[in-house]
C-alpha cells in the first residue's frame, strides 16, 4: 500500500499527496510508506523520534533517539542499559514514541510495552556501528556525572588502546529494546488546522487492529 502519489514539486518544494486514511487497514504498512516518504524528503535523520519513559517517581522523561528497525514484531532502538532511559525501561517496561516530519506535515505516535532484543540482534547491530562509536559505548558512563570533557577524552584514549585494532565486543550493558505497539496514531496537517487523525488500537500484540478517525 502506498500513501504517496508522484512526488510533485511547487516552487522547488515537494508536494506530497494527502493520505487516503479510509484505505488504510494495517498501521505498519502505512508507517512503512510514511517512513519511505520521510527518507526521500527529510534532509537529516528521518528515523529520529522522541522517546518517552517514566522514572521511579512517575516523572516523565523524553529525548530524541533513532529508530533502527521496525516490523510486525515492533519498533527497535538501542541504548546503554545504565543510562536514564535504560534504567527507566528496565524498571517500567512501557514507552511512547513520536515521529514528526515537518517537511511532510506528518506525525506518528506509538505506544506500548517494551522488551529487550535478543543478544544476537544486539551483537549484529553493535558490529555494524562505526569503530569509534563502539569504543564510545565502552568509554561513556551514559547519564552519569562527568567532571570534564578532558576526562571523557582520556577514557576514549584508554579504551582505544585497550582494543587496539582487534574486535570490539559489545558491552553487556549495551543492547536494545523492542516496543510492541498497542496504539499507533497518524496525523496529517490540513489547512486552517482541520487536520486528519487516524488511530489504530489493540489490547495486545496478538489481537487485530481497530481503526478510528479522530477530530483534530
Amino acid at each position: 500500500m502506498t500513501v504517496q502519489d508522484d512526488n510533485k514539486e511547487q516552487n522547488g518544494i515537494p508536494q506530497w499527496e494527502t493520505p487516503d486514511f479510509d484505505a488504510a487497514d494495517d498501521p505498519l504498512d502505512l508507517f512503512a510508506a510514511w517512513m519511505g516518504d520521510a527518507r526521500a524528503a527529510e534532509p537529516s535523520d528521518p528515523n529520529a523520534m522522541a522517546l518517552a519513559t517514566v522514572d521511579d517517581r512517575g516523572q516523565p522523561n523524553v529525548r530524541m533517539v533513532l529508530l533502527k528497525d521496525f516490523g510486525p514484531g515492533g519498533f527497535v532502538f538501542y541504548t546503554n542499559f545504565e543510562s536514564a532511559k535504560g534504567r527507566e525501561l528496565l524498571a517500567n517496561a512501557r514507552a511512547a514514541m513520536c515521529f514528526h516530519w515537518k517537511s511532510l506535515r506528518r506525525q506518528v505516535r506509538v505506544r506500548g510495552p517494551v522488551e529487550r532484543v535478543t543478544d544476537e540482534e544486539a551483537d549484529a547491530y553493535f558490529a555494524s556501528r562505526a569503530r569509534t562509536s563502539r569504543i564510545g559505548a565502552w568509554a561513556s558512563a551514559q547519564s552519569r556525572p562527568l567532571e570534564s570533557r578532558f576526562a571523557f577524552e582520556k577514557r576514549m584514549a584508554r579504551f582505544t588502546a585497550r582494543f587496539g585494532v582487534g574486535t570490539i565486543p559489545r558491552p553487556a550493558y549495551w543492547s536494545g529494546f523492542r516496543l510492541s505497539a498497542v496504539e499507533i496514531e497518524f496525523w496529517h496537517e490540513r489547512a486552517f488546522r482541520l487536520h486528519d487523525r487516524l488511530v489504530f488500537r489493540r489490547s495486545r500484540a496478538a489481537e487485530p487492529w481497530r481503526k478510528t478517525r479522530l477530530y483534530p
